[in-house]
């Protein structure tokens, strides 16, 4: 028998469609998977943590019904993978591919390491449908806009998703691992983590599920109802595409189906997935996205980067007294999530009227989104502010009242997540009270806040500074 490979599952929590699990079976041998909680995932804020998680525990259980496990070890990822090449015998180790900054230089290290060991080590293809470096303008440099971007790659062939595999071998003898529950990933959740726990879809099944009841159900009417939050009317699978619980090929060969069937809100989901390639593009030619202003000059704008601002505590609360915001805000402490439409209100309020650093609002969603992905959250909260590419115009400043009544005229995403001056209040609603941390002290009685800010001087502000800007 061929010698054992090491597949170091990463953001590819599913069997299906996975070139890293694949490769690792061509090999002919026995396949020990790992998952490591490294320099990179053990520095992740509390929801992505704790959902991560959740979906290596679904996995896990998973490979043990086939008869496989899923071993699990933390610390410095080359240290772990070269200590269990010497425990298995591992000759090979394989993985998918990454495209973040701080998993390039990750993964860099580890494959000099394993190489300067004799190791075979590869990454594979598996978490974007079209790799950055393949899509390129006709003077052979990267896009720097969407549009053109989307018109390059919507009519190149997308291969198949690759097929489940029927059976994993196993080594002869396991390696030691770590047990998930001591490593406590929950806990910087804190109370929360009982309550988004009722909103979560997690594992490679509960995925491809979701998908085929969003194809089924609400792709036809997905262009014309997704701007509307209280109505079910997007896929949710930003949650699945973050963890590689589904990959973007499944979801892409889907909606070609349904588009060829002539329904009428497939392409627009389509481009959906090419604004996630779209953020992955630019976050691999362009890296300092992630961290910094992507546009030059930008670094002397007189955004406050005060976190602790009582105006902040307000938003973070979701007690701006502006209600599209705050029941966006407590959307997300109650669900891990936070419909499209409401987090570009949330951010141009944060950015704009109350003419704070973009940054804040960034780490904030990375605290608190189960479906935080480095790329898309740091090119939106750049789009909204105006910092980033294919930015919104300056003056395009969101005005929270009036986005509330052309998207929820009925009320209905108010009532179900602000309790405050509600005779009955909504289950939804008062499950705010129970995520949120108790160091708050805040309770369904107290009335609801006066604005933080007079929304026309908050603008006008905004439009001042962005007129006077230097560069």
């Amino acid at each position: 028998m061929a010698d054992p490979v090491i597949w170091w599952v990463r953001k590819d929590l599913r069997l299906g469609d996975n070139a890293a699990l694949r490769a690792a079976l061509d090999a002919k041998g026995p396949v020990v998977p790992v998952f490591i909680l490294d320099e990179v995932f053990g520095g992740y804020a509390a929801a992505p943590l704790w959902r991560f998680g959740l979906g290596v525990a679904k996995l896990a259980e998973t490979l043990e019904a086939m008869g496989s496990r899923l071993i699990l070890r933390r610390g410095r990822a080359t240290d772990v993978l070269l200590d269990l090449c010497r425990e298995t015998g591992a000759t090979a180790v394989r993985w998918s591919r990454a495209y973040d900054p701080e998993q390039v230089a990750r993964d860099k290290s580890v494959k000099t390491a394993l190489e300067g060991a004799g190791m075979d080590a590869k990454s594979l293809p598996g978490h974007l449908l079209f790799e950055p470096w393949a899509v390129k303008t006709k003077d052979g440099g990267f896009y720097k806009v969407y549009s053109p971007f989307w018109r390059a790659v919507r009519d190149t062939a997308v291969a198949a998703p690759l097929s489940r595999p029927d059976a994993i071998p196993a080594p002869k003898a396991w390696p030691e691992s770590d047990t998930l529950g001591a490593w406590g990933l929950e806990r910087a959740m804190e109370r929360g983590a009982r309550v988004v726990a009722r909103h979560v879809c997690v594992g490679e099944k509960a995925a491809l599920a979701r998908l085929e009841r969003f194809v089924r159900d609400r792709i036809e009417g997905y262009k014309a109802r997704r701007d509307f939050p209280a109505e079910d009317a997007t896929s949710k699978l930003s949650e699945n595409l973050a963890w590689g619980e589904i990959g973007p090929r499944a979801c892409w060969r889907a909606a070609m189906a349904a588009m060829a069937e002539g329904k009428s809100g497939a392409e627009h989901f389509l481009k959906e997935l090419v604004w996630r390639e779209f953020a992955y593009h630019l976050v691999w030619h362009t890296p300092h996205i992630v961290s910094g202003n992507w546009r030059e000059g930008w670094d002397s704008f007189p955004w406050s980067e005060d976190e602790d601002a009582p105006e902040v505590l307000a938003w973070k609360q979701g007690r701006t007294g502006e209600p599209f915001v705050d029941a966006a805000m407590r959307e997300m402490y109650v669900t891990g999530h936070m419909h499209n439409r409401a987090r570009m209100i949330v951010a141009s309020y944060l950015t704009k009227h109350l003419m704070c650093h973009w940054r804040i609002g960034q780490r904030w969603f990375e605290h608190c989104l189960i479906d935080w992905d480095p790329a898309s959250n740091a090119m939106g909260w750049q789009w909204t502010a105006g910092s980033g590419p294919d930015a919104a115009p300056y003056f395009r400043v969101f005005n929270p009242a009036t986005q509330l009544e052309k998207f929820d005229p009925e009320g209905t995403y108010r009532r179900r997540w602000i309790a405050e001056g509600e005779a009955r209040p909504t289950e939804t609603a008062l499950s705010y009270f129970d995520a949120i941390p108790e160091r708050w002290g805040l309770s369904s009685g107290r009335a609801y806040p006066k604005a933080v800010v007079d929304l026309a001087e908050g603008r006008a502000r905004a439009l001042a500074a962005y007129e006077a800007r230097d560069f």
